[in-house]
């Protein structure tokens, strides 16, 4: 039983840090272009604004996961609207490539979620 608790405990933390570190990782196209050092390192920050977001939501995780289910499962439903909304909006019908992006992206959010209110909920029943 003490097995399962400390997977309960560390698998969303261990997740959640790698899916924030998977984000980070779109930011560095910011290389690619011909900016200045001040204009890259703008460029990275405003890429890394969501994933900035997600450290601090998961550092209060750490200690609260409550705060890691609603977080993360909000940050896959939002992002599940953006891609819906783009969707419809600009070509009026959802592309396979759309759904492999929701699958990559919000699949990992709504896990890391869906393992903190687990563990959550656990805490509650004991």
């Amino acid at each position: 039983m003490k097995n399962k608790n400390k997977f309960i405990y560390w698998t969303p933390r261990v997740l959640g840090i790698l899916f924030v570190l998977f984000l980070m990782t779109f930011s560095l196209d910011v290389f690619d272009g011909n900016y200045s050092f001040w204009g890259t390192v703008v460029g990275l920050f405003m890429h890394n604004i969501p994933a900035i977001i997600l450290v601090i939501l998961l550092w209060i995780s750490w200690k609260y996961e409550i705060v890691g289910a609603i977080a993360f499962i909000g940050a896959g439903l939002f992002y599940v609207g953006m891609i819906l909304f783009d969707a419809f909006t600009s070509e009026g019908y959802l592309r396979f490539y759309m759904i492999t992006y929701l699958s990559i992206i919000a699949g990992p959010s709504f896990l890391v979620g869906i393992l903190f209110w687990l563990g959550w909920a656990g805490k509650k029943v004991k």
